[in-house]
């Protein structure tokens, strides 16, 4: 079955950086579209990062120019670069295949 295992977050100040990372196993083909997602205390849950299997990418307009969403098909792993952080970016961030979900990592910035 397919698991999604997030890591990479953290503490970390308004304007620094971080890399969420999202280890996927269990697929026995290559890696379908993948998302990022965030989920800030008392909200729903918003995809803003996307990524197809020819690497396209799309953005939620709130992150354009300071999330970058990639992914590395030797590896099994897709991955988020946070540039900028904004306390508003203090969330738990999930990836998903659209079907399945990792437990997720808490970002918090402060």
């Amino acid at each position: 079955h397919v698991q999604l295992v997030e890591s990479g977050g953290g503490l970390v100040q308004p304007g620094g950086s971080l890399r969420l990372s999202c280890a996927a196993s269990g697929y026995t083909y290559s890696t379908p579209c993948m998302g990022w997602f965030w989920q800030p205390a008392g909200k729903e849950r918003e995809a803003v990062a996307v990524i197809d299997g020819e690497d396209s990418t799309g953005y939620a307009d709130s992150v354009k120019g300071r999330f970058t969403m990639s992914s590395d098909d030797a590896k099994n792993t897709v991955y988020l670069q946070i540039n900028s952080l904004k306390s508003d970016d203090t969330a738990v961030y999930f990836c998903s295949d659209f079907n399945n979900w990792g437990p997720g990592t808490q970002v918090t910035v402060s």
